[in-house]
């Protein structure tokens, strides 16, 4: 990905350099000893939300950083996302809720309370008198 585009994303989402704390670490899997030797595994948090990515796809740092910042920014993305999900489904929610029953369903529900009532009345304790 081009990183001017991935600065537009960056800017979009809100995503600022400041609010991401970088550090480096050894990368493990294959690359043998340059992977051994050096620091290319790339580790974002940003401090906001507390998210956390971890990139070593890449036997470069340079690439792995870039890399990183497309994991943080869709994960960003996605919570966002889920977020914007969650709140639009509890107005629904409370949309239905608070909607109008229709006659016919209440007439059913009046029916069954009655039914219960009957039913409870029998249960009753006779009275001498």
């Amino acid at each position: 990905m081009n990183s001017n585009n991935l600065a537009d994303r960056m800017a979009r989402v809100g995503l600022r350099e400041e609010d991401i704390d970088e550090s480096f670490a050894r990368s493990s899997g294959p690359g043998g000893q340059k992977v051994n030797k050096t620091s290319s595994a790339v580790i974002l948090v940003h401090r906001p939300t507390g998210l956390q990515v971890r990139c070593e796809q890449e036997r470069s740092q340079s690439q792995n950083r870039e890399l990183a910042r497309e994991l943080l920014l869709n994960k960003l993305e996605e919570k966002r996302r889920a977020t914007a999900e969650a709140a639009r489904a509890e107005i629904e929610k409370v949309r239905r809720q608070k909607r109008k029953r229709p006659r016919a369903a209440k007439e059913r529900m009046l029916q069954a309370k009655a039914r219960r009532s009957d039913r409870k009345r029998f249960r009753r304790r006779v009275d001498a008198d």
